[in-house]
């Protein structure tokens, strides 16, 4: 089974030799078949090869996008979310697959330390959990990962639906220690809670995640007393490989995580290295009830809610009441201030919170990340980057980096750059619809409206999952309305805003993307409208988004938007005028 497997057309062989070598170059098996005569036996191979290989990079030149035997590859890819395309001479991939960002290699030149293939290298780590040669290196570590784990999200059996953050964050942190053991590939987060519920086999599970083990466990928590059950499987023949139960006092649960790591690698007959042994030791934390208060605020994150953040700001603040030492509750508060700073000047922006953070831990990217989302708000988006730039050298997946980082781009109208960020923000977590979001305004501003479309429709539904379990989610239906603006669904997207700004009248960051919507739509005198609704109380930050957000184009030679946005800058001016020196 190859990591990677190549589609492409025969007439481009010469330009994709050097691809494969580079990919060959970075660690990773690779299949592309130079020299085989097409036949029935190759048809089989052929087959075979495919639904094995981890992840399809599918070359688009303007040869192969009429190619059959292409499109049929990279259709077979993308259905079981194994698509990693690149693209040379500008091709145009065929209309159902241009949602899906394909990384341009047209000034590539075979460097495979040029920022072309560096994007694409970032994009396959994401794709395959296994590092290239590079990223191992800069980690200091250059041990291919050679068994595969999915670990499922553990079941809640606590009998208390609201306990549902306490067996997911233990279920996270154990896919967190499993990954710092070099022998080992951990199927990411975001796929493996795909499975929460799902009703299919072990074996089917293995076969979707390319896992060589699966594991699975439940959680009850009574009190001050926790049993944990965990059983490692072989996905290919479902036979236990280990299994134990776990009766401890709450207070032990982080050597308890510590103990299951270990005896999975045990069970897997795997050697730690001494760095690795020193890794699973180190806790983020040893206050349990500190710990407990970042799960509850970890799970309003994922939910992704707007009218969560002052929730989460609270747990956060609570945790670090707890220990002041702990780093991720710090960098988690500052990104829930940043956001919430948008609203209001006269709400901490996060600064505080995330130098905090990366004083206590320096090789967190999540604390980086946060203080590139409180320079981004406030407008200074090359420095945001510098941070963004800190925690993606740790971390080039991470989502917190490559979403704030794609969102700076698009600022200062880096467009490709932003997608290439964004499409990893995406990629990362399947209910997120900001990046997905992103992406479309994105081609939009390049102008490829074809692809502008199939990322909002990509975009749209992810909001509409979302919504349909959380009807009131005010952010999910800003970014939804843009992509039906986008998609010509004027009526549906006017009722979606419409409904919004009922749902919370003084939201002024989210009455803003409803502004953005209906300046998609080209209702100028209705975005303006709603725009000088909330221009007089508006943050700093957010005016800084209204001289640089494409979607105000459209509005930007109007009188009206120009009178607005001076009445908003002279308050500004004012305000610095009146502050001592």
């Amino acid at each position: 089974m190859a990591d990677i497997f190549v589609s492409y057309s025969r007439q481009d062989k010469a330009r994709v030799a050097p691809l494969v070598a580079a990919l060959e170059g970075a660690g990773w098996s690779v299949w592309w078949d130079p020299e085989i005569v097409p036949g029935e036996e190759f048809d089989t191979l052929i087959s075979r090869e495919l639904g094995q290989a981890r992840t399809v990079v599918v070359v688009w030149t303007p040869v192969s996008v009429d190619s059959r035997w292409v499109r049929g590859e990279a259709r077979d890819a993308a259905d079981r979310d194994a698509l990693c395309p690149v693209r040379f001479e500008g091709a145009k991939p065929p209309i159902d697959f241009r949602a899906v960002h394909a990384v341009d290699l047209d000034n590539w030149g075979g460097d495979a330390e040029g920022p072309a293939f560096r994007s694409l290298r970032k994009a396959l780590e994401t794709r395959l959990g296994v590092p290239s040669k590079a990223a191992a290196q800069a980690t200091g570590n250059a041990t291919r990962a050679a068994v595969s784990v999915c670990v499922l999200p553990f079941a809640n059996m606590s009998g208390d639906p609201e306990q549902e953050y306490f067996s997911d964050g233990i279920t996270e942190d154990i896919i967190t220690d499993l990954g710092k053991v070099s022998a080992l590939s951990i199927v990411s987060r975001n796929m493996a809670f795909s499975f929460k519920g799902a009703k299919g086999g072990v074996g089917d599970i293995g076969r979707q995640t390319h896992a060589s083990y699966v594991l699975v466990g439940s959680v009850r928590k009574a009190g001050e007393r926790v049993r944990i059950t965990a059983q490692l499987i072989n996905a290919s023949n479902e036979a236990q490989v280990w299994a134990e139960r776990y009766d401890r006092d709450l207070k032990d649960i982080f050597s308890l995580q510590d103990e299951i790591s270990r005896a999975i690698v045990a069970a897997l007959k795997l050697t730690l290295l001494p760095e690795e042994q020193r890794a699973l030791e180190q806790r983020a934390t040893t206050n349990v009830k500190a710990y407990k208060f970042y799960l509850m605020a970890r799970q309003f994150v994922v939910m992704g809610n707007e009218r969560h953040l002052a929730a989460i700001e609270r747990f956060c603040r609570r945790a670090v009441e707890l220990d002041p030492g702990y780093a991720l509750p710090w960098a988690m508060m500052a990104f829930a201030q940043a956001d919430m700073h948008r609203r209001s000047d006269s709400l901490e922006d996060g600064r505080e919170a995330a130098i905090r953070a990366i004083q206590l831990d320096s090789k967190l990217p999540e604390a980086h990340a946060a203080l590139g989302a409180v320079l981004m708000h406030q407008g200074s988006f090359e420095r945001a980057l510098e941070a963004c730039a800190a925690a993606l050298q740790i971390d080039p997946n991470s989502y917190e980096g490559n979403l704030v980082a794609g969102r700076c781009y698009m600022a200062l109208e880096r467009f490709d750059e932003a997608i290439g960020c964004l499409e990893l923000a995406a990629t990362a977590i399947d209910t997120e619809f900001m990046a997905a979001s992103f992406v479309s305004q994105c081609y939009l501003s390049k102008g490829d409206r074809a692809r502008g479309q199939a990322a909002a429709r990509r975009a749209l539904e992810r909001v509409e999952k979302v919504i349909a379990v959380e009807p009131d989610h005010v952010r999910a239906l800003g970014y939804g309305a843009a992509s039906l603006s986008d998609l010509g669904e004027r009526e549906r997207a006017k009722e979606w805003i419409e409904r919004g700004i009922l749902l919370d009248p003084g939201n002024g960051q989210q009455i803003y993307n409803f502004v953005c919507a209906l300046a998609r739509l080209d209702e100028a005198d209705a975005a303006l409208d709603l725009l000088e609704t909330i221009i007089s109380t508006a943050s700093e930050g957010l005016l800084a988004w209204c001289h640089t957000d494409t979607d105000f184009d459209s509005l930007r030679e109007l009188p009206r938007f120009r009178e607005l946005m001076a009445r908003a800058n002279a308050r500004f001016e004012r305000e610095r005028q009146a502050k001592p020196a």
